[in-house]
């Protein structure tokens, strides 16, 4: 099996975090030991939840160096309505020089390439060590990367390759997320009688405004980064009452808000402004609120000259004749997670176009599977040996 092979067997694997439907990254992440395995290594599955098992391989150079880890994940988004799909969603078609479905780019291109290119480097002699992780729930909380950054192993790391579709940009910074929850609490009344009850939609809107507001001051206050643009406060989920009913005044509604941030965005400060106007806005709606951090990720940034950004970017130039646009990641990637648990450096850099992932018809280029395999090998090469 090759580096193809090895992407379209992957993308044919519904690794979608579904239980109820009984999906899971399982047969995934068994499917990346099985190559492990047959590459002579002795990979590590861990179950980090159930059906949700981490994948990991340490290969041991032949004289001391640093450790460099290559990262991907295994589960993927939903496919969302099938009928909108052009492809099988889960077919690995290959058409016209790319190869189709679900996870195509995001990241199963990016998993097959970092294995292969391991291979080559551990086919021969070469300091240090490599560590390649095939890890859960990227998707979700992040619980793969978590749980692999409480190991001893991981605190060997000396910088890693996330292998996340950056359409050939090697990203140094990725923006940091606090996804919010507002729940309200009112009383429910007849519609027609609303002087009965105490309706929790103005409340809510109120917030939506302060979050606008809040939006505005922040790009008034720092601008755009260079490479990740603004900090974005996105309202992504709004629940009224249940069952729903139009002549009903819920008690209780909740909304959801997808906060991006930039590196000169402060979390705490952020929090401090959005808990005062919560407090405003309980005060004069009367509504009960409360607002909950479901999760909070940092904002990153790898200097430039970073030996690991310096390595892949004088792999990629010595590939492709011309040196890599350093980029940003306009998400969140595990290695938010790595960049915060471990402190290490980070270069995000993979196959697949920067803007398809989680998109109908989502693929990527077949030839730029096994380039991007053999970037990472002369990537790691020069990391390892301290040549970039």
């Amino acid at each position: 099996m090759n580096a193809v092979e090895l992407t379209q067997a992957l993308v044919r694997v519904e690794s979608v975090n579904d239980p109820e439907h009984g999906r899971s990254e399982a047969a995934a992440a068994e499917l990346v030991a099985r190559q492990m395995r047959a590459f002579g290594w002795e990979p590590q599955v861990d179950e980090v939840a159930p059906g949700r098992p981490n994948a990991i391989a340490v290969l041991e150079g032949d004289r001391p160096g640093p450790t460099l880890l290559f990262e991907g994940h295994t589960d993927v988004v939903t496919e969302g309505p099938r009928e909108l799909w052009s492809v099988d969603p889960f077919g690995g078609e290959i058409r016209d020089g790319r190869l189709y479905g679900r996870g195509a780019a995001d990241m199963k291109a990016g998993v097959a390439a970092m294995l292969f290119a391991a291979h080559d480097v551990a086919s021969g002699s070469f300091p240090g060590r490599i560590v390649v992780a095939a890890l859960c729930d990227e998707e979700g909380m992040m619980l793969g990367a978590k749980h692999f950054c409480r190991s001893e192993l991981a605190r060997t790391v000396d910088a890693a390759i996330v292998c996340e579709p950056e359409g050939w940009e090697v990203c140094t910074a990725q923006k940091g997320a606090l996804r919010l929850r507002l729940d309200a609490r009112g009383k429910m009344a007849h519609g027609a009688m609303p002087e009965h009850g105490l309706n929790t939609a103005p409340a809510l809107a109120a917030f939506l405004q302060a979050c606008a507001a809040l939006e505005r001051r922040l790009h008034a206050e720092h601008g755009a980064h260079p490479t990740l643009g603004p900090a974005y406060l996105t309202p992504t989920v709004v629940q009224a009452g249940s069952p729903l009913q139009i002549n009903v005044i819920p008690e209780t509604s909740w909304v959801a808000v997808d906060v991006r941030t930039i590196p000169a965005v402060d979390h705490g400060a952020l929090l401090d402004a959005l808990e005062t106007e919560v407090a405003r806005i309980a005060a004069q709606t009367r509504v009960e609120l409360g607002l909950t951090v479901l999760e909070e990720r940092p904002s990153t940034e790898t200097p430039e000259d970073a030996p690991v950004v310096r390595a892949v970017s004088a792999a990629h130039e010595s590939a492709l004749g011309e040196p890599p646009v350093l980029g940003g990641v306009p998400g969140a990637t595990d290695g938010t997670i790595l960049w915060r648990e471990l402190g290490i450096d980070i270069a995000v850099y993979g196959p697949g176009g920067k803007w398809i992932a989680h998109q109908v018809d989502e693929y990527v280029e077949v030839s730029e599977i096994e380039r991007y395999a053999e970037i990472y090998a002369d990537a790691a090469r020069r990391f390892l040996e301290g040549a970039a």
